[in-house]
């Protein structure tokens, strides 16, 4: 017998069946801050065993749809509520993993310097999604600018406003575009993601801005059969971890806050 050759045969038979125990994990994101955010985890996990595959995507519906069609593990872009309305509407049934973050929702113009200079009829465009273009209605209601027929209904549509003083015309857009769009209306209710996509800095550049308290926490979500595995929980631990905290104070400077 050559103990050498079978020394070597079995480390490297050791050194394979390593290689292969590592854990693919996919997970569909948007880019700025989710992306970003599980790039800076990647390290962590792959100390862990797991391999992080990040898929970016620049829409709200194709990355629920990817993980419900089990083409993806997660993903990571929304909150409780759009999760809601979107189990809701196309009968799926994805769940939260853990809550990672707040992106204060604000109104951004390029025309005006303060809402005070919005003018009678100025058209204001808002995310036509039920979830977000409520959300947008909810922050001009506390503004004063309006006034909803159900000041606490989340998915309110510009057909729920009671009151509309300075006879805004609202225009439901897809939340992606509205930064492009920002110089063809008066004023635009834009997604943090997208602001910073766009050069935006919403605590500079915003009219008016969600605060801390904003109940609409980005979250990671999974499908049932696969959100209690081990990779997605060393995933929600990386994600809820202080190195994260550290990250987003220091990268995003009040744009994004952690929730955790």
């Amino acid at each position: 017998m050559n103990i050498k050759k079978t020394f070597t045969a079995l480390v490297a038979a050791t050194t394979f069946s390593g290689a292969l125990a590592a854990e693919e994990l996919s997970v569909a994101a948007t880019p700025v801050p989710h992306a970003e955010i599980l790039e800076h985890v990647k390290p962590m996990l792959a100390e862990q065993g797991v391999e992080l595959d990040v898929k970016v995507f620049t829409d709200y519906v194709q990355p629920n749809i990817q993980v419900d069609q089990e083409r993806m593990d997660a993903n990571f872009f929304q909150h409780q509520p759009y999760l809601d309305e979107f189990n809701d509407g196309r009968g799926t049934d994805l769940v939260t993993v853990t809550g990672v973050h707040v992106e204060p929702f604000g109104a951004y113009s390029n025309k005006i310097d303060s809402l005070e200079d919005l003018k009678e009829g100025a058209v204001v465009a808002i995310p036509n999604d039920p979830t977000n273009g409520g959300r947008a209605l909810l922050l001009l209601q506390k503004a004063g600018l309006i006034t909803l027929e159900d000041d606490s209904k989340i998915t309110a549509t510009p057909r729920d406003i009671a009151d509309n003083p300075r006879n805004l015309d609202f225009k439901e857009l897809e939340a992606a575009t509205l930064p492009r769009i920002l110089n063809q209306v008066d004023m635009a209710l834009i997604n943090t993601n997208y602001a910073l996509e766009a050069g935006l800095n919403p605590t500079e550049d915003a009219l008016v801005i969600e605060g801390s308290d904003s109940p609409y926490v980005n979250i990671l979500v999974a499908r049932p059969d696969n959100k209690d595995s081990d990779a997605m929980k060393k995933l929600a631990e990386a994600l809820n971890s202080e190195s994260v905290r550290k990250f987003i104070l220091n990268s995003y400077e009040g744009a994004v806050v952690p929730a955790f």
